[in-house]
């Protein structure tokens, strides 16, 4: 439809122009209505890219360059759209343009041209006109554009820039409670000395060399890290430091003197969360005590629906140990990482509050505790339940039927395969009924329950301690630190945006639903905020890092950036599979709709047709594959439809936007916590989606990442690692003898 009112204004635009060139100009520009400002300024980049570079004249080029170094004042004048020039002025460096803009409404075109609408200049310019160079004095332009005067030429310059994005809302305080004047992040944590935990995560990899980057005033920073097996704490935070990316731009500023500068302000402390104590010797924790100044806990299992004996070991009990730990100091406090999402299915703007005892459908007498303490005892039953007679005689049934592989099993083997069978069993049994409790609460997921019980008890149990909780929305790729584009992982939004770059097309979404995405800095900029608070007593209990509220974006706008930045990625490769993909765009569509029109209907009738040829021979593998490839996006949709297509929320930032306003002015520039000017077109098609593209769709593929030669880093002994009988003993840096074990169980748990 679009394709042909184009082609239909082409034709005709011969004779508009012949009756009145503004007319035409304007009539011209209707057949975009309707399309969004993302989506022409991307063609627009395209068809300077691809259509009017290569025409561009080298030498002409270069006589323009060395008329500006000359310091003449070039502004450029065309009638198409400011979308074409202002690529056009950024490769010729030239700051100011003049062209015709349209008018949008929410981002989309209505069709109309904004005044002065740029006519162009009729077929006898070139004859009439005056220098064969393409310069015009403003008097001469009057005329040729059909301009009003010199001065609404002059009105109709714009910046060659694209339209900086700059919400500037003072925050207005009407609680009583009394303020606390200028805040000085250099000057709150100078000398302090913080314990990071879940180091080892996105988040606290990225906080850490944030931290060092930008805080060199900062005292010792202790990192606990857990004993994997044979593999010492030591050892892994040392490969991280060889392998990791994320300390690129230390290994660029310190060269071969990384290992002592990271020596000198990072020490590791071998434990375990989940412990009592967390697993550190009695004598290190002692003197960890009487040291530290701040606790960070940025450790958590992030998997939506994971076992539910791992959920809680990790996200609560691991919280409540932090909290008795903190509790045995006497002066230090405690930074703790959460989730906007504790809010549930609920909609509407959620505050930064803090509800003891919360359950989303507001279940009267909901105690935390109890239901914490349940959940334990459900997890005792289950295993009991797995290891008695009724589950051992099903299992051993399984294994010895007809289509089981190891049929034939029996004795030592036979048990052993009941043994795995058991395993399977019991983690299906408790990760289902971990997302029915959740679901039963008021939770999407079992991870949003647990963080949530975390927040309950930590109030409860963290009464007079010097706490704050901290919730990040979607935490995303980095805008600038440590270095533009850093990801990691198989995150939230990965797999979504990953299928949106596929031949899938439509997504079950609500449009008008805020998808709250942060970039990973902004957070780490947001808890640097906090910890200055939390060390001058002056925080608040709950923060929320998010940017519903203060830099609003929608699904359907989200959806379009993601396919518009596939798009770019496809136009500059070559072949016919490229040619076709960027023409498949994503598009919102109701849930009715996508049950009607996608992957549900597709596998009805995929198995439709696998009934029909049953009979046949050799004609099942084709269609089996593709079946399980969309019960693969129904299970990918199912899981994140609490995030794209229930619950409007939008969170509210206001704690930490009043932090960051109190900085002292020399701070705001290395420290300020500013979401409002984030340029969504800008992140997501030349920052976020090709991090994604390089650093995650890799691992979704199955493909390793690009090979990277490590680093070479020696780094001082680690306190508390556990040694093997024929490793030496060696005195810690607390003057501590190092333990012989910690008694971690080598579970591998995966970090926020």
């Amino acid at each position: 439809m679009k394709r042909g009112l184009v082609l239909l204004m082409a034709a005709l635009r011969p004779v508009l122009y012949a009756s009145n060139r503004v007319f035409a100009t304007r009539m011209v520009h209707t057949v975009l209505r309707g399309v969004s400002r993302d989506r022409l300024e991307l063609l627009g980049e395209e068809y300077f890219e691809y259509k009017l570079k290569p025409t561009l004249k080298i030498n002409g080029v270069k006589e323009l360059k060395l008329f500006m170094e000359s310091g003449a004042r070039v502004v450029l004048v065309s009638q198409g759209l400011d979308v074409v020039m202002r690529p056009l002025a950024a490769y010729l460096g030239v700051r100011r343009v003049i062209a015709n803009r349209m008018e949008f409404r929410d981002g989309i075109a209505t069709g109309r041209l904004l005044g002065p609408v740029i006519r162009p200049r009729g077929v006898f310019a070139r004859i009439t006109g005056t220098g064969s160079d393409g310069r015009r004095d403003p008097e001469q332009l009057v005329p040729d554009l059909g301009v009003a005067s010199a001065a609404a030429l002059s009105a109709a310059v714009i910046s060659a820039n694209r339209p900086p994005i700059k919400l500037d809302r003072p925050i207005v305080d009407f609680d009583s409670s009394p303020q606390h004047g200028q805040l000085s992040v250099r000057r709150s944590l100078a000398g302090k000395n913080v314990l990071l935990i879940g180091m080892t995560g996105f988040i606290g990899k990225v906080w850490l060399v944030n931290t060092l980057m930008d805080l060199p005033e900062i005292g010792k920073i202790y990192l606990l890290i857990r004993r994997q097996k044979s593999n010492p704490a030591q050892s892994r935070f040392e490969k991280l430091v060889e392998e990791s990316p994320v300390f690129d731009p230390l290994s660029r500023r310190h060269g071969p003197n990384l290992g002592r500068f990271i020596s000198e302000r990072v020490e590791v402390v071998e434990g375990d969360v989940s412990q009592p104590g967390l697993g550190i010797i009695p004598e290190v924790a002692e003197a960890l005590r009487e040291k530290l100044d701040l606790v960070i806990n940025s450790s958590g299992l992030t998997d939506f629906n994971p076992d539910l004996r791992d959920a809680l070991a990790t996200n609560v009990d691991a919280a409540l140990n932090i909290l008795d730990f903190v509790r045995g100091s006497d002066h230090a406090g405690l930074l703790h990482l959460s989730t906007c999402y504790v809010a549930g299915t609920r909609d509407g703007r959620v505050a930064e509050k803090l509800r003891p005892d919360y359950t989303p459908i507001d279940l009267p007498d909901f105690d935390a505790e109890k239901e914490w303490k349940s959940l334990h005892d459900f997890v005792k039953s289950a295993e009991a339940k797995a290891a008695g007679a009724e589950v051992t005689d099903e299992l051993r049934k399984q294994a010895l039927v007809k289509e089981h592989a190891a049929k034939d099993l029996h004795g030592a083997a036979l048990e052993n395969q009941i043994r795995k069978n058991r395993v399977r069993w019991l983690r299906n049994h408790l990760t289902e009924a971990g997302t029915k409790r959740a679901n039963e609460l008021g939770w999407p997921n079992t991870y949003t329950l647990t963080k949530s019980l975390a927040e309950s008890l930590i109030c409860k149990f963290g009464a007079g301690l010097p706490v704050a909780i901290v919730r990040p929305a979607i935490v995303e790729t980095s805008i600038e630190k440590p270095f533009v584009g850093w990801n990691e992982g198989i995150n939230t939004s990965a797999s979504l945006s990953y299928l949106l770059g596929t031949y899938f097309r439509q997504l079950p979404t609500n449009e008008r639903k805020r998808l709250d995405i942060i970039p990973v800095d902004s957070v780490c900029q947001g808890m640097t905020l906090i910890a200055a608070a939390i060390v001058e007593r002056c925080n608040e209990l709950v923060y929320q890092l998010a940017t519903s509220v203060t830099n609003p974006c929608d699904m359907r706008r989200s959806i379009e950036l993601t396919s518009l930045a596939h798009r770019k990625h496809y136009r500059a490769q070559e072949g016919l599979e490229y040619w076709l993909r960027l023409r498949f765009d994503a598009i919102p569509v109701s849930k009715q709709r996508y049950e009607r029109m996608s992957a549900p209907a597709q596998k009805a009738i995929i198995k439709s047709i696998q009934r029909i040829m049953a009979p046949l021979p050799l004609r099942k593998i084709p269609l089996a594959r593709a079946e399980r490839s969309l019960e693969r996006v129904e299970k990918l949709i199912e899981l994140f439809k609490p995030f794209i297509l229930f619950n409007e929320q939008d969170f509210v930032a206001d704690n930490v936007e009043k932090l960051s306003y109190a900085l002292v002015p020399e701070e705001k520039a290395d420290f300020g916590y500013e979401t409002r000017s984030l340029d969504w077109w800008d992140y997501w098609i030349n920052i976020h989606i090709p991090a994604l593209r390089k650093w995650t769709y890799p691992l979704i593929e199955g493909r390793p990442l690009e090979v990277r030669t490590p680093r070479k880093v020696q780094l001082e002994p680690v306190v508390g690692e556990t040694k093997t009988e024929s490793e030496r003993p060696e005195v810690a840096n607390f003057g501590v003898p190092t333990a012989k074990k910690t008694g971690t169980d080598g579970a591998s748990w995966r970090y926020s």
